[in-house]
């Protein structure tokens, strides 16, 4: 038997099993003694200090400096991220992107970063939101002119 019709058998024999001795099994299973969690303690340990020495930060840490959860656009990234991890359809996915990303004030944003990349991230939620909020009759060419006019560089 090979290794895959090993694992199928063992799945086909927790069929209707009572779920209290899967548990059971699971949690002897994965069952950490103390030395492996030592190890795995020392080990974070280490990386989280080596995040905090270092001096320079990276494309992530910018971009969290700047939508941090104390502002309501980082609020809304973080719900629209978390939120799309759930989501069944494509239709809901485009309301709920539209719902986070056009009633948020990107523009207070703009250039507030050391990163070229955040300050253009930034531009791209921008324009992305004042699409999305677009009235009847706007086309894409107004919609962008008016930006273009009313946003400061």
């Amino acid at each position: 038997m090979n290794k895959l019709e090993v694992i199928r058998l063992k799945i086909r024999n927790l069929v209707r099993k009572e779920e209290a001795c899967v548990l059971t099994d699971l949690i002897a299973l994965g069952a950490l003694n103390s030395k492996i969690r030592r190890k795995i303690n020392k080990r974070a340990v280490n990386l989280v200090k080596g995040i905090r020495e270092k001096k320079s930060f990276g494309m992530m840490e910018l971009f969290l400096a700047e939508y941090g959860l104390s502002t309501e656009e980082g609020v809304a990234l973080m719900c629209l991220g978390e939120s799309l991890l759930r989501v069944p359809d494509c239709r809901t996915i485009d309301q709920l992107i539209e719902d986070k990303i056009s009633n948020s004030s990107w523009n207070e944003h703009l250039g507030a970063s050391s990163s070229a990349l955040v300050n253009a991230s930034t531009w791209g939620l921008m324009l992305s939101g004042k699409v999305l909020k677009k009235r009847k009759g706007d086309t894409l060419t107004n919609i962008l002119g008016g930006i273009l006019v009313s946003t400061p560089v």
